[in-house]
């Protein structure tokens, strides 16, 4: 749909969602909908907000766990549904608080004495995304009470690669642990790596360690049997890619010297701002009005998150958690089959500019942008050409990619920050959160389970439980060869065949006690158990 000049200003007049409470603006101007599709959809979009009003007032919201969803209740406890809930609320805050404060003071310190100067963070997904983006946009090295690190993946050489960046130091870094269940892999086996190293170094990770777990869980047991520094609740009503704003976001946070009760505050503002149930003020509504009409409701287009500005480079990957998690369902509410979702990827402009903006503009059409501008440059005013600075380049930049894109039929959102600070964070956060919401309900989904992560877990589990037979199997026959085939079926696995080759190739690099010997072809390869010190 192209307009005229002067039709696309009233448009853009007409359509510009300006929040000044919250130093943020939604323009849905350059979406090509109807005139009447707002008004078309507002029937609907009165069963959205009697869905989300019953989500905030503690309705049963996972029906796989039988349990509420609240994450806005963290940053308004009197919002939750009874006293209890509400005041655990408060006394995690204070606790975040109290803890940094003594931290910061010394009166928390490493059993060697001095001061914490860094923080280790191990988690996955929503256990690490918001901290890492909230550190890397809010975060200055030069003012930072603590230097963040973080482990998030159980890659051991990227363990290792982390770990040897606090070479020296760990006698003076805080290590902090997240995991809701306390059984996670990943985040176990960076617990465990990282001990690893704390006791290499002569210190006892115990006196370094703080626990951000559900209450009970084997994580929250083993921190109060061996005296860990602190421990701080998740609930189980608060998803991980919804928990920046409890404990999992405010400790790492405040550790690192950040206004934690300014995020709170941002986030608390854009609730309220996204509550109201009229459509055209409120801009987690037309978010999600907007994803329904260029997906056509059934994911057909990806959102391609384009923020201006360093310091949000990481927000298209916390994005990725928040909505694809939330949306990516193969079933609806009532059990029929739909495969829904949104797909989200980005990086940053105007580095994208030189990377695939050149597809978004003359490529396949099969994606929306999410421009976020900031209007506030910071930095450096220095003049790179007469009366021009380097952010007057990125704000060009941005503006006429989104002209460029409009001109050959691609539609965007873009929306305004004033500036890149911890209010405004909180507020751009909940505004997101606050549109999955209203789109899954759009599309009669369920954004607060995901069945696929789980039974992802069953499967790696599964996998791990193989690969113990297979090396069993290979030591019980020592110093028999066999191909993979031969080993699958020996354990009774024969159309396990292709897993048992895909263990034994890495088992074999790494493994000293398996041997490889290379036949004609891969699957001839033999495999053979050799206990270390033979001849």
């Amino acid at each position: 749909m192209r307009i005229t000049r002067e039709a696309l200003w009233h448009r853009f007049r007409n359509h510009l969602c300006v929040c000044e409470e919250l130093g943020l603006s939604l323009d849905i101007s350059r979406m090509n909908f109807a005139d009447d599709y707002l008004q078309s959809m507002s029937l609907r979009m009165h069963e959205v907000y009697r869905a989300m009003d019953q989500l905030e007032a503690g309705a049963i919201a996972n029906v796989d766990e039988q349990r509420m969803v609240g994450h806005y209740w963290l940053r308004a406890p009197e919002c939750a549904p009874d006293q209890e809930t509400s005041d655990s609320i408060r006394d995690v805050i204070a606790s975040v608080k109290s803890f940094a404060a003594d931290v910061h003071a010394g009166a928390i310190c490493p059993a060697k004495g001095g001061r914490f100067t860094d923080l280790l963070l191990i988690g996955i997904g929503g256990s690490a995304l918001g901290p890492q983006f909230l550190s890397d946009a809010l975060g200055n090295r030069a003012r930072d009470r603590m230097t963040f690190h973080s482990m998030d993946n159980t890659d051991p050489d990227g363990i290792e690669r982390t770990l040897s960046h606090l070479a020296g130091q760990l006698d003076q870094t805080l290590c902090l642990i997240i995991s809701k269940s306390g059984g996670t892999p990943e985040t176990r086996n960076g617990m465990l790596l990282a001990r690893a190293a704390y006791e290499t170094a002569g210190l006892r990770f115990p006196k370094h360690a703080v626990a951000i777990t559900g209450e009970g869980s084997r994580l929250d047991r083993l921190a109060e049997e061996e005296g860990w520094l602190t421990r701080l609740p998740m609930w189980n009503w608060v998803g991980g890619r919804m928990s920046v704003t409890s404990a999992v976001g405010l400790l790492p946070a405040a550790l690192q010297g950040m206004d934690t009760d300014a995020l709170l505050r941002g986030a608390a503002a854009c609730d309220v701002a996204t509550r109201v149930h009229d459509t055209p003020r409120n801009p987690a509504a037309l978010l999600a009005l907007m994803w329904y009409h260029a997906a056509n409701g059934r994911g057909e287009k990806a959102m391609v998150v384009l923020p201006y500005r360093d310091r949000l480079l990481l927000f298209s990957r916390y994005l990725q958690q928040l909505v694809m998690e939330s949306l990516g369902k193969g079933v609806d509410l009532g059990g029929k089959k739909v495969e829904q979702g949104l797909t989200v990827y980005g990086n940053k402009g105007s580095t994208d500019q030189h990377a695939y903006v050149q597809q978004l503009r003359e490529g396949v059409n099969n994606f929306f942008v999410a421009f976020i501008e900031v209007l506030e440059d910071g930095g450096s005013r220095v003049e790179v050409e007469p009366g021009v600075t380097a952010g007057d380049y990125l704000r060009g930049f941005l503006l006429g990619t989104r002209e460029a894109l409009y001109e050959n039929g691609r539609e965007s959102v873009t929306i305004t920050l004033r500036r890149v600070d911890a209010f405004t964070l909180g507020a751009l956060i909940a505004l997101f959160e606050r549109a999955v919401g209203f789109y899954a309900t759009l599309v009669n989904i369920n954004a607060y389970h995901q069945p696929g992560v789980e039974a992802g877990k069953k499967a790696a589990a599964a996998i791990l439980e193989l690969q113990g037979r297979v090396i069993a199997h290979l030591r019980n026959i020592s110093p028999i060869a066999s191909t993979a085939e031969q080993v699958a079926g020996s354990i009774d696995m024969p159309a396990d065949a292709e897993a048992v080759h895909k263990l034994l190739e890495p088992l074999s690099a790494n493994r000293e006690e398996i041997n490889r010997n290379p036949g004609k072809g891969v699957f001839d390869t033999t495999y053979f158990w050799e206990e270390r010190g033979m001849d």
